[in-house]
């Protein structure tokens, strides 16, 4: 039975998450650990201490930030009357997602091996995506070829938009859009 961490140790892994959120936000996920530890105000022996691996960090820590915010984004999604407006809304967020954290970005575009929690937050995700999609698609918006995979395929396009030009997205965005939309261009 694992003991339970003392108060001090608790505080110490809140603030390298806290540090960790901000540095892999700003730099992505090759943000230098002792960066995070810095930041943290701990040393970098305390960081490995909590998470001996950059992975037990991205770990404990993306699944966190990835699942209630991809949660959001499809509920905004879905609180749209029109099909289409909340089609629009679910890409223009979690691209405006992708493009405000360089660490989201890293782990949408799945540049890094995803562990089962962060493949079980995307796939929540996906399983929203999903109905988004198909509520467009039944109102006859979005064009009945479009599958789940064009979805996938535009979040790992828009990754490298991104990194060239954190801004860039919103024009391929609108050209996407006007690429999949039924009747008015």
């Amino acid at each position: 039975m694992a003991r339970a961490l003392r108060a001090d140790a608790v505080r110490n892994r809140d603030k390298l998450l806290a540090a960790a959120a901000s540095e892999f936000a700003a730099r992505g996920l090759d943000a230098p650990l002792e960066h995070i530890a810095k930041r943290a105000g701990v040393s970098i022996g305390t960081l490995y201490n909590h998470f001996p691996t950059r992975d037990d960090l991205l770990d404990a820590l993306l699944p966190e930030r990835l699942g209630p915010a991809m949660a959001e984004i499809a509920a905004q999604a879905l609180a749209e009357d029109d099909p289409w407006r909340g089609f629009e809304t679910y890409l223009a967020g979690l691209l405006g997602l992708q493009a405000r954290d360089r660490a989201l970005n890293d782990a949408i575009s799945q540049r890094i091996p995803l562990s089962p929690e962060v493949h079980a937050v995307c796939g929540q995700g996906f399983e929203q995506a999903l109905l988004i999609i198909g509520r467009a698609r039944d109102a006859g918006c979005l064009r009945p070829d479009f599958e789940p995979a064009d979805l996938l395929s535009l979040t790992w396009a828009m990754a490298a938009v991104i990194q060239r030009n954190p801004q860039g997205w919103r024009r391929f965005l609108d050209l996407y859009l006007n690429g999949v939309r039924v009747g008015r261009r």
